[in-house]
């Protein structure tokens, strides 16, 4: 995996440049509504914070990066796609619709990670809502009840978990000890050990192989950052 982000050390100034032009008028208002976690120190600029994150995804092989994380795409796409998320995030349900059509058109040609980064200083149901979906993808559901978790979100809370679960026809024993397990409360406090190494936030937040992209970046910002990623790992292949 390093040798994916190394390649992109040239374009960087590229792919900024594309996130101010589509950003101004329209990603500064979205940004400002983002929750902050107020626990990371924050970077003193962009390009300080675009160099953490360059360094920590370089610093660490594909399979270490991604860990156990809930996957959709193809698994040896060359473009990664990171999504830290919070489950009770108002803003994380419209990304969330916007991911579900951006990755729908790119399954071929990309892996869709999704880390859990619970917002828990503000959101009480960040973290159970967050093992309640670890459950599930224990048993192979982990989009369905994601998408389960984003629909309800106004209903977040035990008698929701229980009831996506039995929806599903999830193992409710099997659910229910793996939602209280040591290894959900690991597994998401992983997760959050990498967004604090990464310097994040707020949620939603991404980053496309090892490039930072606003939490608040409109649809087509993502469609442009990955034809400027794949025409520029075509022609150094």
């Amino acid at each position: 995996m390093h040798q994916i982000w190394g390649r992109l050390q040239s374009s960087k100034l590229v792919l900024w440049g594309i996130i101010a032009a589509l950003g101004v008028g329209m990603l500064v208002p979205l940004l400002l509504l983002v929750p902050r976690r107020n626990q990371a120190v924050a970077p003193a600029s962009r390009e300080e914070h675009q160099a953490v994150v360059t360094q920590v995804i370089g610093s660490m092989n594909r399979a270490s990066v991604i860990g156990t994380s809930a996957t959709r795409g193809n698994p040896n796409a060359p473009i990664v796609l990171f999504k830290f998320s919070d489950f009770q995030c108002p803003y994380c349900v419209v990304a969330a619709g916007h991911m579900k059509e951006f990755v729908g058109n790119h399954e071929d040609d990309i892996l869709y990670v999704y880390k859990h980064l619970p917002l828990t200083q503000i959101h009480p149901e960040a973290m159970p809502s967050a093992k309640a979906a670890w459950a599930a993808q224990q048993q192979g559901q982990f989009w369905l009840y994601h998408d389960g978790l984003f629909v309800n979100q106004n209903r977040l809370g035990d008698d929701l978990y229980i009831e996506l679960a039995e929806a599903m026809q999830l193992d409710l024993e099997q659910f229910n000890r793996d939602r209280a397990s040591a290894e959900a409360e690991a597994a998401i406090q992983q997760d959050l050990e990498l967004a604090q190494q990464l310097r994040l936030q707020g949620t939603p937040s991404f980053i496309m192989n090892d490039l930072l992209i606003p939490g608040g970046a409109p649809p087509q910002l993502f469609e442009e950052i990955f034809n400027q990623i794949n025409r520029l790992m075509q022609s150094q292949s």
